[in-house]
């Protein structure tokens, strides 16, 4: 398995469990984050710190469940393909994607976008 395969699987398992604990170790100090949000440009968090904040929270959140649909590996960047239920009936939820970059064994740049 090559390093971003790697990361990327700790990274999707931390939302499939619901745990966290990975992201401190494949989260760099550098790493940037951006995603859709309230504001037109969306969210953007830099840093080690904010982005393990921000995925810790969603990943740890027991109301929504993430399904990977497709993961696609180029060398150092992932294409993750999802859906996100809200609740456990699964019957509201939204499609979304995230690109990654991965160096080192960190990710260091990660931008998410949700189907409108």
């Amino acid at each position: 398995m090559d390093q971003t395969q790697e990361v990327i699987s700790k990274f999707e398992n931390a939302f499939q469990t619901h745990d966290s604990v990975v992201f401190s170790s494949i989260v760099a100090q550098d790493c940037i984050l951006e995603n859709t949000g309230p504001a037109p440009d969306g969210a953007r968090y830099v840093g080690h710190d904010a982005c393990v904040k921000f995925w810790s929270s969603v990943a740890t959140d027991s109301n929504i469940e993430f399904d990977e649909e497709n993961i696609d590996i180029y060398g150092e960047r992932a294409i993750i393909r999802w859906r996100l239920y809200f609740g456990k009936d699964k019957e509201k939820s939204v499609r979304g994607v995230n690109i990654m970059r991965v160096q080192h064994g960190k990710i260091v740049e990660a931008l998410g976008y949700v189907k409108g």
